[in-house]
């Protein structure tokens, strides 16, 4: 698939069909995670991956409890047969800021203006996401609410800090779109600044 046409089929994917996704394209997309820039290539980020309802269900059962999921609007959306979790680690950016290449002896965290784990992280997390649509899969990105049920039921360190979840498979053709996008794209002339800002 050519890459405006990977962008321009991007979207938020709610209902999925209850059918597995080759292994050999999650390996896709966590190979694609992995090439995302980073700063001072520190590569500080992880990934947890769920495949199939054994072991995507104990994150839904944790986080999302089944009373919960009776009245969503997408119900579809559980079966997802991939998850993944992509989680930054501050303490590894920390830890190659302090080595001598980038001129600092200490961790000291103060001189993050931009918290670049949680940049990065998210950088990888797009690239998973067009990956998905370029393998004619659907993706959903969204939060997780519940990060004390999450550790404690998939034994995730607390150093790593998740950025959210996404959720992997074939979409159904009858996916409903959230009714968000009916506010549209905001025109470019709104958010591209040429040459100076103009408010």
């Amino acid at each position: 698939m050519e890459f405006q046409d990977v962008v321009r089929r991007r979207k938020m994917v709610r209902s999925f069909e209850d059918r597995p996704v080759p292994h050999h394209l999650v390996e896709r997309m966590l190979a694609n995670a992995q090439r995302a820039p980073s700063a001072g290539f520190s590569q500080g980020w992880a990934f947890l991956v769920l495949e199939g309802k054994e072991e995507t269900f104990r994150f839904w059962d944790a986080c999302w409890p089944a009373g919960g999921r009776a009245d969503w609007k997408w119900p579809d959306l559980f079966n997802a047969p991939v998850l993944i979790f992509p989680l930054a680690d501050k303490g590894h950016y920390l830890r190659r800021y302090a080595e001598p290449d980038k001129g600092h002896a200490d961790l000291d965290e103060t001189r993050w203006r931009v918290p670049y784990w949680d940049v990065d992280t998210g950088m990888a997390a797009l690239l998973v996401l067009l990956t998905a649509v370029d393998a004619g899969l659907g993706a959903l990105f969204f939060g997780i609410t519940r990060i004390d049920a999450f550790r404690l039921a998939l034994g995730v360190p607390a150093e790593m800090s998740p950025v959210g979840a996404i959720a992997v498979g074939y979409p159904l053709a009858d996916d409903r779109p959230s009714p968000s996008l009916a506010r549209g794209h905001r025109p470019a002339g709104e958010i591209v600044h040429r040459g100076r800002w103009r408010g």
